[in-house]
């Protein structure tokens, strides 16, 4: 039976989940509110960011949201941060 994760394993660390539980925590509710993880891989922790403001913002932003998330975490779990813009759906005119 084939492995879903590859003949290595999984392609990310099961702890790292642990990011998504202390989001809101280690950035506050009003970029938790604009912003969220979406996916990590190899150390780099892709962020979903909804409007192109935060997106700049969160670009100046990123090492110090690298180094309180690994803080957090008690471990190097972030080595790089990228942003990308996410479409909103659902949202009234």
């Amino acid at each position: 039976m084939a492995s879903l994760s590859g003949p290595k394993g999984l392609p990310f660390d099961l702890k790292d989940a642990e990011i998504w539980q202390v989001w809101e925590e280690v950035v506050g509710p009003v970029i938790a509110s604009n912003a969220r993880p979406s996916v990590i891989r190899n150390g780099v922790l892709t962020i979903g960011v909804r409007q192109p403001i935060w997106l700049q913002e969160l670009k100046f932003m990123a090492e110090d949201i690298r180094g309180k998330l690994n803080e957090r975490l008690g471990r190097e779990a972030v080595r790089d941060i990228r942003f990308k813009l996410i479409s909103v759906q659902g949202r009234g005119k």
